[in-house]
């Protein structure tokens, strides 16, 4: 196979870190709104939010045990010293734009350098929670106008397929993360599921995926959390769905395969995965346990991303 140059990588990682911080502000949302319900325990929710993220260890080095809202916020969001924040992953996804800034067009670099100014901007002193949900917000807005200029403009070559491949790997994953945040610690006992308390939970996690219209454009009457775990798992049809990203990761990889005329271990990968998806039930996934799911899913998908990684040779 030719040996990819550093442009193809470049976009790569660059969208890849540019879901991962938007990823991240959902995740916040979502832990957020959850702990709005739960009063004296939001601790614990914040504590499951940083648990998700994989950042227990780092934050537990600097803030201990402290599992406040302001210490996880600003952790999450400008905190350098674990190099995952949102800030850190802006940066890094406007250092590699800058890179292959010669590949892209100028609507795509003037989106990346807007997107990072503004949220270096937003980030520059601790946030206070009256702030939160608007500067939430704003990182959302300015990711998407990235990937606006990136359909909007750019050439459906191998540069396109690799951007749109790092934004689903990174999607599918979070989307996975945030259902396990619904199953890991959001319900404070088994006797408030289907309760009042559990469908506002479930509802919560439809709006930090910008699920809520869709779902309920397809689901009218009150929301059943099998019927929502199978929308965000199984619909094809929700861009955010696990099923939809691994559907574009296979066909974009599919792509690559025509492009260069060999097939790799990447496209094998996606391919098995997606048939395991596509053949799966929500109640059977639902028999054998959500958390197990998803967790043997966030497994398989990073598994993807390394075989990728090796396939084409990316370091990030």
């Amino acid at each position: 196979m030719t040996t990819l140059g550093k442009t193809a990588g470049g976009l790569f990682w660059m969208f890849r870190y540019l879901e991962r911080s938007e990823n991240l502000a959902r995740l916040i949302e979502a832990g957020l709104r959850i702990s709005l319900t739960r009063g004296g325990a939001a601790s614990e929710e914040w504590r499951s939010v940083i648990s998700t993220a994989g950042l227990t260890e780092a934050f537990e080095s600097a803030h201990g045990e402290d599992y406040t809202a302001a210490h996880v916020v600003n952790f999450l969001l400008r905190d350098r010293s674990h190099g995952s924040s949102v800030l850190c992953m802006t940066e890094r996804a406007r250092d590699n734009g800058r890179i292959v800034r010669t590949a892209i067009t100028r609507e795509v670099w003037e989106a990346t350098n807007e997107c990072y100014i503004t949220v270096r901007t937003m980030l520059a002193r601790p946030v206070r929670e009256a702030d939160l949900p608007d500067i939430l917000g704003s990182i959302r807005r300015q990711s998407a106008l990235v990937r606006g200029a990136l359909h909007g403009t750019m050439l459906r070559n191998d540069i396109y397929n690799f951007a749109r491949i790092g934004t689903f790997l990174e999607r599918a994953d979070n989307s996975a993360r945030i259902l396990d945040v619904k199953y890991y610690l959001l319900l404070p006992t088994i006797a408030h599921v289907g309760s009042t308390m559990d469908i506002g939970q479930w509802e919560t996690v439809l709006r930090s995926l910008s699920a809520l219209h869709s779902f309920r454009w397809l689901n009218p009457g009150d929301p059943k959390p099998i019927d929502i775990a199978s929308f965000l798992i199984l619909d094809g049809r929700f861009p955010r769905s696990i099923l939809f990203c691994i559907r574009k990761i296979e066909e974009n990889l599919h792509w690559l395969e025509r492009e260069y005329g060999e097939t790799c271990g990447s496209q094998q990968l996606a391919r098995q995965l997606l048939g395991s998806i596509e053949q799966a039930s929500i109640e059977k996934i639902f028999e054998t346990g959500l958390h197990e799911f998803l967790q043997g899913f966030m497994v398989e998908n990073r598994a993807l991303a390394e075989q990728i990684n090796t396939d084409y040779r990316f370091t990030g």
